[in-house]
């Protein structure tokens, strides 16, 4: 029977980081710039290296924030009960309130970008002095352990590194299980005999506070991001850069030459007893610099458009070497860069930067393939904020909205859609599949849940108001007519 001692578990999800280290530690160094350098020449120069620097462009970020970018959850709609009327209001939800509470509106971002760019980032639900919380947690620093990693979203124990060992001081860290948080500390990821864990103070939750936001999760349970699968393109449009950089630096010139022309020696003054010397008057006779290999130094010589070349010689020829053609490796560059973009499934005209000429309907279609991976990212992230809100609501004691499985995260619509046609396509639902009008409110490009509810609020006292008056004008009675007599002349009166 496996151990499930918190030191033995402490033991396994410190192995779980160390392992997991040089991968993650190399996916940081791309996001962050710092690639893998280009092939030189063993004994290149350091003109070769500056290249080799200026060489790199960093595609990461981009690939991370053009899908985290359009991740924005502005709402959520708790489930229904038993009658089939919701819970309760958007805005006055308890999950809705522990969203405010925690700050997400800023936060979320920061978990997107970090599930997006390792494969995986966690949140942290706890109890604090301003009430129950969630705040997220780098994979970098944070392990969990499931029993079927690739299905459960609970799992049996997580534990993140809040201080590292560092001069002869032991590393902290906090673990969690279905029950109890465990202080732990260590002197090394492997070193076992050094772990100890504390005793355990209950966390108020009935299982493992810690979710998971995974990018995408194969059947083994392993996560993958979006930076990882690009290494390869990327390390190979930086080699195609750097080969660019170099041609342009050393052929892309054209090169003069003389032949048959010795070069002026650079030339020192000798005195009367052979010694170099700067003094003119001292000065008997010349004779040519030796350089540090013990041969004569050649003159620098200072050529440009506005001087020419003459020699006595009549045996010196001069000519010139055609600078070597960069066109095709530009052409190379745009080729991987669309490489990137197909594998990638990001519109090349984000990478490109050419969108002239292109109609809608071609803008839709090359977008087509990021709204399907943005629509896939949103169901999972979406489902692991939906265990957040169940985790928090169990933890201040709120039974109607800890066990609400119903309930769903509202994603804004990122959508480059005007306001006008988003209004006709409305009226057209409203007006040719009758669609009530309050249940399109939602869809308006840029609402937010508040506003949604002010509005329903707004229609409820116009309908309340209209609902008044026509009581009481079918209360009021109406006056009786007075009766048209006739004059002696012969004329109508009222």
């Amino acid at each position: 029977m496996a151990d499930t001692s918190p030191k033995a578990l402490a033991v396994e999800l410190l192995a779980i980081l160390d392992r997991d280290e040089g991968r993650l530690e190399r996916i940081d160094r791309f996001i962050r710039g710092r690639h893998d350098d280009p092939y030189m020449p063993p004994h290149a120069d350091d003109e070769y290296k500056l290249l080799a620097k200026r060489a790199v462009s960093n595609w990461m970020p981009l690939l991370i924030g053009t899908p985290a970018q359009a991740l924005y959850v502005d709402g959520y709609r708790p489930g229904t009960d038993e009658g089939g009327l919701p819970k309760a209001s958007a805005s006055t939800s308890p999950q809705w309130s522990h969203w405010q509470r925690s700050r997400l509106d800023a936060r979320q971002a920061a978990i997107y970008r970090g599930a997006l760019g390792f494969g995986h980032s966690f949140v942290l639900t706890e109890r604090t002095k301003k009430g129950v919380i969630s705040k997220g947690l780098s994979a970098k620093k944070t392990a969990a352990l499931y029993e079927d990693p690739a299905n459960d979203d609970e799992p049996y124990a997580a534990l993140t590194v809040t201080a590292w060992p560092k001069d002869k001081k032991p590393g902290k860290a906090r673990m969690f299980d279905g029950r109890y948080e465990y202080a732990v500390t260590f002197e090394s990821l492997l070193d076992a005999d050094s772990v100890r864990a504390s005793k355990g103070v209950l966390h108020g939750a009935s299982e493992c506070p810690v979710t998971r936001f995974a990018a995408q999760v194969d059947l083994e349970g392993r996560t993958v991001g979006v930076v990882e699968p690009m290494i390869p393109l990327q390390n190979r449009l930086n080699q195609t850069i750097f080969d660019l950089l170099v041609a342009q630096t050393y052929t892309s010139h054209e090169v003069r030459y003389a032949t048959g022309m010795a070069p002026p020696m650079l030339m020192e003054l000798v005195d009367e007893n052979g010694n170099v010397t700067t003094d003119a008057a001292l000065a008997v006779d010349t004779r040519p610099k030796l350089g540090p290999d013990g041969n004569p130094m050649p003159a620098p010589m200072n050529h440009n458009a506005r001087r020419f070349l003459f020699a006595e010689d009549p045996d010196v020829k001069f000519g010139s070497l055609p600078a070597g053609p960069i066109a095709p490796l530009i052409e190379s560059v745009d080729m991987s860069i669309r490489h990137l973009a197909a594998i990638s499934q990001t519109p090349p005209h984000y990478l490109l930067g050419q969108i002239a000429n292109l109609s809608a309907e071609a803008l839709l279609a090359a977008e087509t393939s990021l709204n399907r991976k943005i629509t896939e990212f949103q169901s999972l992230f979406g489902e692991a904020w939906e265990r957040v809100f169940r985790i928090a609501a169990e933890m201040d004691g709120i039974e109607s909205a800890q066990d609400d499985y119903m309930g769903e995260v509202k994603w804004r619509d990122m959508e480059s859609r005007s306001l006008s046609q988003s209004a006709d396509a409305l009226g057209k639902l409203r007006d040719q599949l009758g669609i009530p009008a309050q249940g399109l409110w939602k869809r308006v490009p840029g609402v937010t849940q508040t506003e949604y509810e002010d509005w329903v609020d707004m229609a409820e006292d116009e309908d309340s108001a209209g609902k008044l008056a026509n009581a009481l004008t079918r209360a009021t009675p109406s006056a009786d007519p007075v009766p048209a007599s006739n004059d002696s002349n012969g004329a109508v009166a009222a």
